[in-house]
């Protein structure tokens, strides 16, 4: 059975087992080089995915931002794009923190394209380890399964004035300030002064 059929031809069982087979080896080579370095210092359970915000959700992002001042975080920060634009709005100092060392020199690069190199900054830091106690606006694009123990790290460091965006899953026990967009497109904004207002109260009661 032919394998390739010539322009336009269709094509045969052996053609369509050697693509599966490709695109699988594709696909775990990307995973091996690109994404599996930034991933071995870090707990099964808190591990998270790479995963690029759409132009959307930056977008939304930024406008539950817009008009704040004060040191700005990305955690866990990919390619570097929401440090960028971040920057690019006046949030400053913009800084992102990212474990995987290929999505660094892809931040490094997009930072250097737009003009910010040495403007913005791109950290290889494990977040949990991060002193966030002088952060005014931090920007968080991480699984369900982080968001708990994200939110008690928040809780302990972060100053009252500070703002917490998340993108695609919200902090199950806080209730947010706004929200923006939606299905995968919404993010929700958390001001610490009534996330730990409302802590408080759930407590007393």
């Amino acid at each position: 059975e032919v394998a390739w059929a010539p322009r336009g031809g269709s094509v045969g069982g052996w053609g369509l087992l050697e693509l599966a087979v490709a695109s699988g080896v594709a696909a775990w080579a990307t995973w091996a080089t690109l994404l599996m370095p930034g991933f071995r210092r870090v707990p099964l359970r808190l591990q998270v995915p790479y995963l690029p915000s759409s132009p959307r959700q930056v977008a939304n992002t930024l406008r539950l931002l817009r008009g704040r001042a004060g040191k700005t975080v990305d955690l866990g920060s990919g390619d570097g794009r929401l440090v960028v634009e971040a920057y690019k709005k006046g949030l400053r100092p913009a800084v992102g923190y990212e474990l995987n060392p290929w999505l660094l020199c892809l931040s490094n690069y997009r930072a250097w394209k737009a003009g910010y190199r040495g403007k913005v900054a791109f950290l290889k830091e494990d977040l949990w380890k991060v002193n966030l106690s002088d952060c005014y606006n931090v920007i968080v694009f991480l699984a369900p399964s982080v968001k708990p123990p994200l939110a008690a790290k928040l809780l302990a460091e972060l100053p009252d004035e500070a703002r917490v965006v998340a993108g695609r899953f919200p902090f199950p026990s806080w209730t947010p300030s706004s929200t923006l967009g939606e299905g995968l497109e919404q993010v929700w904004a958390y001001d610490m002064k009534e996330v730990r207002r409302a802590v408080r109260s759930s407590a007393l009661g």
